[in-house]
């Protein structure tokens, strides 16, 4: 596809209704089809966490990247509560509504626990997997974890958050805190947030890990991606376990690197993917 992406266009996005939830999604490129999956930080949304890598991977593939139910503009109905169940249905439901019948998933943290539970419940839909700093196996929480989700709105909780996700300092710049600040307080955001991962926080962990059966029952390719300095989810306690289980996966560390893979090492990050996703 043409590499002239527009860029604003992109950002702005599209809307659908996914079962009577109006769903908020990005969408680029053509080919075969990826859909990104965010994680669950305050004031996340599909475009914060895959601005440096939607408009790449769309010079190759079809790629769609939504707002996962109760973060940024997609909204959960009145009493649906969250949850790995909530958002891997609304994930597959989603590609079932544009239509969509196979296709890869890239899932970051939360998004990779997610991943990982559609290629379980769904394998004839998931061909191939990639997951970063990912959620999914069982696990304590981290408490870098824990301070994340237990996130009351303000700049200098947001700047310590923002310094938690990022090994390299350089990237906490004030613009950077404002953004997710302001978009941590937009309507309903925090609401939707503080109602996902109450206290005790362990459960939303233990929510989101598959089990020991359900992981060695994927049998999809996995390519595993983390920062060996992921003071979030670290990674000796998911990637490390993942690869005991899985039937087919690989695993590639960056050494000097965070929780914000994706950020922090871009381009390799970017190359890494398109190479693993489309092997010829």
């Amino acid at each position: 596809m043409s590499t002239n992406l527009d860029l604003a266009a992109l950002q702005a996005g599209h809307d659908i209704d996914v079962d009577g939830i109006r769903t908020h999604y990005h969408e680029a490129g053509d080919g075969a089809a990826v859909l990104l999956l965010h994680g669950s930080g305050p004031g996340v949304s599909a475009w914060a966490n895959w601005r440096p890598v939607l408009p790449e991977l769309a010079r190759r593939f079809r790629v769609i990247a939504p707002d996962q139910i109760g973060f940024n503009q997609t909204r959960a109905p009145g009493g649906s509560g969250y949850g790995r169940k909530v958002w891997t249905d609304h994930a597959l439901r989603l590609m079932e509504t544009l239509g969509i019948g196979r296709y890869q998933v890239v899932g970051n943290s939360m998004g990779g626990a997610v991943a990982l539970s559609m290629a379980a419940k769904a394998p004839e839909q998931v061909e191939r997997i990639v997951v970063m700093g990912t959620m999914g196996i069982a696990m304590p929480l981290p408490p870098g974890l824990d301070q994340v989700w237990g996130y009351q709105p303000s700049r200098a909780a947001m700047r310590r958050l923002v310094e938690l996700f990022a090994h390299d300092q350089s990237i906490a710049t004030d613009e950077l805190v404002e953004t997710r600040y302001r978009a941590s307080i937009a309507a309903g955001n925090q609401e939707a947030f503080s109602a996902m991962f109450p206290a005790p926080r362990q459960r939303g962990v233990d929510d989101l890990a598959l089990s020991q059966a359900e992981l060695a029952s994927i049998p999809q390719p996995v390519l595993l991606v983390h920062g060996y300095d992921d003071r979030v989810v670290p990674f000796a306690s998911s990637s490390l376990p993942l690869m005991g289980v899985l039937a087919d996966a690989q695993l590639h560390a960056f050494g000097n690197c965070g929780h914000w893979v994706q950020i922090e090492q871009a381009g390799p990050f970017n190359r890494l993917v398109a190479s693993f996703l489309d092997p010829s």
